[in-house]
């Protein structure tokens, strides 16, 4: 409706944002998930020995990493516009 008040409009808008950085998050875990799963796990059967997990652990740091490079980039091209 255009006669919401501007602070109403604020408040959707923001809950609008939240939502959608809520689900490109759950889309990046999924990604994370199966990225790092199909590179590091089973090589011994049913259960991760511990060259798996501390693969599976490096493999999410750098994912982790390269996300927040990503973001802080955006970050500043978008401060300078």
């Amino acid at each position: 409706p255009k006669n919401l008040p501007p602070e109403k409009k604020t408040a959707i808008m923001a809950q609008a944002q939240q939502q959608a950085n809520q689900q490109i998050m759950t889309g990046m875990i999924e990604s994370m998930t199966v990225a790092c799963f199909e590179k590091c796990a089973g090589t011994s059967g049913d259960r991760l020995d511990g060259k798996e997990q501390s693969c599976l652990a490096n493999c999410q740091d750098r994912f982790l990493d390269v996300r927040k490079a990503v973001q802080d980039s955006l970050e500043k091209r978008q401060g300078g516009m």
